[in-house]
């Protein structure tokens, strides 16, 4: 035993030494696969290296934290210091969709993307004030663990569990779907193909280690998409303005977009209709979707069992509150810079794109438009004659790639940005790297989520409370595999855009976990029924409204409540826009205009003209009223439950639930 715990001493001790090498040595492996690119090493053979050796990095680091013990593999044997767990939670957090499709959302929002830095980074803040160190003062594995002690009795988990799956699938299958984007783009592969390869990459992170391996794969991933996210932005911020801080040099960014896009609009590069001004509010999103975004990421960060679960990793309540603020720090290094990518990469768009004759595209392009993500007057460009060929189709085209004529999904924005500027086919793979580091990442965590409630909550807690731990380390990986595959079948059938599916993610767990969490720690009156009638009436809501006007139009739904749409290709109003989505397959129809994930007009609304990926505001509320009523006229909890959430909410003291030996 001393032995062991004197190694672990050193580990820790060392933790510093190690990942400063670590960051070295892959630098050092940028600088050599740049000399390679000059030597003329075919880009294909640097995408493949760049891939395959960050795959191999994490495999190796969760090979060598490999686990048998329970708590190691459920919460990292609650060891993890704050500064490196709130690395972990970064990377956790950094997903496909902060990495790759924040910046394109702001690309084609502009001012209205804003809605999710703002709701993203202020979630934080209810993690840190209203739930992380309180669980982590409980001493649970799972949010359901919480859940089922505070309110009593194995329904209350049970349904706690559904949430937990319900937000946490939607949300993998969106990392998944980010894989298979990077790695069919830069290795060449079918994009089913490439989702599975991706989902080997994920495995091979989680699956033998749990939480202790997840977490030091996290630290080593953060190191990768953060240097991958930066590194573009200011070799251009320092090329056009001479200066290597892409943040300040941003304003300047949003000028020089402003006056090309009064410059096109002067030379029919534009029309008036449709183009959306970068820096206007409110012209995708109304007030109530603006805000309403913001509400929902802030508390659905708040109630997201994969990020909770990262406060239970660290020694000690004090380390937990320490944690939060060190992972808002990390979170903040690539979401103040997320706004100045979409500048720059507009900026390029609108210089290296808009206006060039349709015969000189250049290569790149037809590479992303092969995938169906890049369209040039309507139709894929899967090569230059296909685009000509589309080009020449519209009556009276001037031979030039004009706004209207060109269409980019917004998963590609980040990815494609260096080969649009024209930078070396490194920095291509940097980012690409850094992409792959930020979907794999999060896909641990939520992997691990679902896989540690299914085994512990549900197997271990309900149908074999004496299973010994080698059965139970046992059943978690076997559904850890299983809920990956499911996630990898789901993303090859490109369900949405990226972002999309992460919103609905957000909302879901805001729905079912926010109320009971917040009045589980913050109300002794809280009582069993009311949570469950609370998470049922909440939850349900959410899900109805989302699956209603995702999958079933045309009953009074309209588009964010427009009242005119425009034809991407001609540019012209679409008058009748109710009657135009009311027809049938208009989706399908307005889908093959703008390209297979569409972003603002892919999210329906109905009720309020409340777009769907806002349906936990309608949910929440539901839940807090419902758990209040429901509470007021049942019996209140036990004396001893009551002093239980005044032991919780204590700075100091003992930990609820002690580590059994």
């Amino acid at each position: 035993m001393a032995t062991q715990s004197e190694a672990n001493a050193a580990f820790y001790k060392n933790l510093g030494r190690m990942y400063g090498a670590y960051t070295g040595t892959f630098l050092g492996f940028v600088v050599l696969l740049a000399i390679l690119e000059q030597v003329g090493v075919p880009n294909k053979i640097l995408g493949y290296l760049f891939v395959f050796f960050t795959l191999a990095v994490y495999a190796l680091i969760g090979v060598m934290t490999r686990t048998a013990q329970v708590s190691e593999y459920y919460v990292a044997g609650r060891r993890v210091p704050a500064l490196y767990n709130g690395m972990a939670t970064g990377a956790d957090w950094m997903s496909a969709a902060s990495f790759v499709g924040m910046a394109g959302t702001l690309f084609l929002l502009g001012y209205d993307g804003l809605a999710w830095v703002l709701g993203w980074t202020g979630g934080y803040v209810l993690v840190s004030i209203l739930v992380g160190p309180y669980l982590r003062k409980f001493g649970a594995y799972t949010v359901p663990d919480f859940m089922a002690f505070r309110f009593g009795g194995n329904f209350t988990r049970f349904l706690a569990v559904i949430v937990l799956v319900c937000c946490s699938f939607t949300y993998v299958t969106a990392q998944v779907f980010g894989t298979g984007i990077i790695a069919s783009r830069f290795l060449g592969m079918d994009f089913t193909v490439a989702v599975y390869v991706g989902l080997a990459g994920i495995l091979l992170c989680s699956m033998m280690g749990g939480m202790r391996a997840v977490t030091w794969t996290q630290i080593a991933q953060y190191i990768v998409l953060i240097v991958a996210y930066l590194t573009p932005i200011i070799i251009l911020s320092t090329q056009k303005y001479g200066l290597p801080l892409p943040q300040f040099t941003y304003g300047q960014a949003i000028a020089d977009i402003t006056a090309r896009e009064q410059e096109m609009l002067r030379t029919g590069l534009a029309t008036a209709a449709g183009l959306k001004p970068h820096i206007e509010p409110f012209i995708n999103y109304s007030p109530l979707n603006y805000f309403g975004i913001i509400f929902c990421m802030m508390c659905g960060t708040a109630s997201l069992p994969h990020i909770l679960m990262r406060y239970f990793t660290t020694p000690s309540v004090r380390e937990a509150r320490q944690s939060v603020a060190w992972s808002l720090f990390f979170i903040f290094l690539l979401y103040f810079s997320a706004p100045a990518y979409a500048a720059f990469s507009k900026l390029e768009v609108y210089t290296n794109i808009i206006g060039r004759d349709v015969t000189a595209l250049r290569p790149w392009l037809f590479t992303w438009g092969e995938l169906g993500l890049i369209q040039i007057c309507g139709k894929n460009a899967v090569n230059l004659d296909a685009a000509i060929a589309a080009c020449k189709a519209i009556a009276g085209h001037p031979g030039v790639v004009r706004l209207q004529d060109f269409v980019i999904n917004t998963d590609v924005i980040v990815l494609s940005t260096p080969e649009i500027a024209g930078l070396p086919y490194v920095i291509s793979g940097l980012v690409a790297a850094g992409g792959l580091a930020a979907a794999l990442s999060t896909a641990d965590g939520l992997l691990l989520a679902i896989a540690n409630a299914l085994s512990h909550d549900i197997y271990y807690k309900m149908l074999d409370p004496n299973a010994p731990t080698f059965r139970r380390l046992l059943v978690a990986r076997i559904l850890l595999l299983v809920v990956a595959v499911a996630a990898a079948y789901t993303a090859s059938h490109r369900p949405a855009d990226i972002l999309a599916m992460v919103g609905w993610a957000f909302s879901l767990a805001m729905a079912g976990n926010f109320p009971a969490l917040v009045l589980g720690i913050w109300w002794k009156r809280a009582t069993t029924l009311g949570a469950i009638c609370g998470i049922i009436a909440g939850f349900g809501l959410c899900v109805f409204y989302l699956v209603v006007t995702r999958y079933f139009p045309g009953h009074g739904v309209t588009y964010f409540g427009m009242t005119s749409l425009l034809n991407p290709v001609t540019g012209a109003p679409i008058v009748d826009v109710a009657k135009a989505m009311a027809a049938p397959n208009a989706f399908d129809t307005w889908v093959a205009l703008t390209g297979p994930n569409a972003h603002p007009l892919a999210n329906r609304v109905g009720w309020f003209n409340l777009n769907n990926i806002n349906c936990g505001l309608l949910g929440m509320p539901l839940g807090f009223l419902v758990i209040y009523v429901v509470s007021l006229v049942t019996p209140a909890p036990s004396k001893e439950m009551q002093a239980y959430i005044d032991e919780i909410r204590k700075p100091r003291g003992d930990t609820i639930l002690q580590e059994k030996s």
